[in-house]
């Protein structure tokens, strides 16, 4: 990894920072949640912008929404290989997953563990889901004050990814646990060291290989199942279906558990959307999918660049380092109306970047979606408020836009 040499970005103020000194990677952004301006400016003045020095080597930021659209849909110029992270993979622990391929490969995989949520197998979730959130929200502690995160964001998710998964319930935190292991290293403090990352990793591998292994040759619909049984994916190697597993769980996991978290902050912050939310509950399959515009829980998407390629009047060389920022192109005015507006009736809600678009599109949308309108029926069946009584503690990451932590006390109806 390059050594920056860039000053802190957060100490600065964004209109006086010279254009190409401007880098929106560094964590401490992030964490602070000071990013936006640095966006908005590299929108207006720099929508296809290169950043020569920065902790992860030189790249490029995409920022505007078609720009991004375009980057997209042409895997033919700009390839997933060999990830979608900023950060480039460890030359001895490279870990293939489907997302951090191009087709046909990816597309045979993917189909793989598709049918997992495919709308009749969402139909037939839609009860469990319904019955775990109730149970969930029904222990919680009213008019005391607790972690929303782990409490209901962690929990719920990660019931939701057991069940998917087939996996014994009782281990579930496990996932959570190799979530934010996977997209986490030594600098964001989840683990110490990279070797003990590699270590929880590996444990991971494990404990899926016992499940794989007692799945072959059987039927069912859980992920382990499809992956074991299908050609496309029942011979991989041991750092392929670590790679594929690291994908389904992060997927699963964080992006949803960072939507339920983000969603009851948007809403403290702008009370009267709150209130519109009371005066008609019906607004909720809206409101979900403009909470995942505003908080769009997977920061970024990386391209590799294959072939030279101009993108927005800049020239791409093959061999570049390209980064769709997903949080500005959702906050893009040439795209969305009002963008820095959180508006739960907002039209067109689900004109969003969040699950990314083309090939790569998030394959659990649906899904995702789902938890959060069953959570948020619930909740206003129980709640008059959940009322956000601390600030929030952010992750400290570029790529998994999230809460560590938010404070919240509930008031009953």
């Amino acid at each position: 990894m390059a050594e920056a040499t860039q000053p802190l970005m957060v100490d600065l103020d964004p209109a006086e920072v010279p254009l190409e000194d401007i880098d929106v990677s560094q964590r401490e952004l992030w964490e602070q949640n000071k990013k936006y301006p640095f966006f908005k400016r590299l929108r207006d003045e720099a929508p296809v912008h290169y950043c020569k020095d920065s902790e992860f080597g030189a790249y490029w930021s995409v920022t505007r929404y078609e720009d991004i659209m375009e980057v997209e849909q042409n895997w033919q110029h700009f390839s997933s290989d060999p990830t979608i992270v900023i950060q480039d993979p460890e030359e001895d622990f490279q870990l293939p997953m489907f997302i951090a391929m191009d087709p046909p490969k990816h597309d045979d995989q993917r189909k793989t563990v598709q049918g997992v949520v495919a709308p009749a197998n969402l139909k037939n979730l839609e009860g469990t889901i319904r019955t775990r959130v109730q149970n969930i929200l029904d222990s919680l502690p009213v008019g005391e004050t607790f972690n929303w995160v782990d409490k209901v964001s962690i929990e719920l998710t990660t019931q939701m990814l057991a069940t998917l998964f087939d996996f014994p319930f009782e281990d579930r935190r496990k996932l959570t646990r190799w979530s934010d292991v996977a997209t986490g290293g030594p600098e964001t403090g989840v683990v110490e060291t990279e070797e003990q990352r590699r270590e929880e990793l590996y444990e991971c591998l494990a404990y899926f290989q016992n499940l794989w292994h007692e799945r072959v040759g059987k039927e069912g619909n859980d992920l382990i199942t499809m992956l074991a049984n299908s050609e496309a994916t029942k011979d991989m190697e041991p750092q392929e279906f670590l790679g594929n597993l690291v994908l389904l769980i992060v997927g699963g996991n964080d992006t949803t558990r960072n939507s339920i978290t983000g969603g009851v902050l948007a809403l403290n912050e702008n009370p009267g959307e709150y209130a519109k939310l009371r005066n008609d509950p019906t607004v909720i399959p809206n409101m979900v999918s403009e909470i995942i515009r505003w908080v769009t829980p997977l920061a970024h998407m990386r391209r590799t660049c294959v072939k030279d390629y101009e993108l927005g009047g800049q020239q791409i060389k093959a061999g570049d380092k390209v980064i769709m920022w997903y949080v500005s192109g959702n906050r893009d005015e040439r795209a969305i109306e009002n963008p820095d507006e959180f508006r739960i009736d907002r039209k067109r809600a689900r004109q969003h970047l969040s699950f990314g678009f083309g090939i790569h599109r998030c394959m659990g949308n649906r899904l995702g979606e789902m938890q959060l309108r069953i959570l948020w029926e619930e909740i206003q069946k129980r709640f008059h408020m959940v009322e956000v009584v601390g600030e929030p503690v952010r992750v400290p990451s570029n790529f998994v836009h999230g809460f560590v932590e938010l404070p919240v006390r509930l008031h009953p109806l």
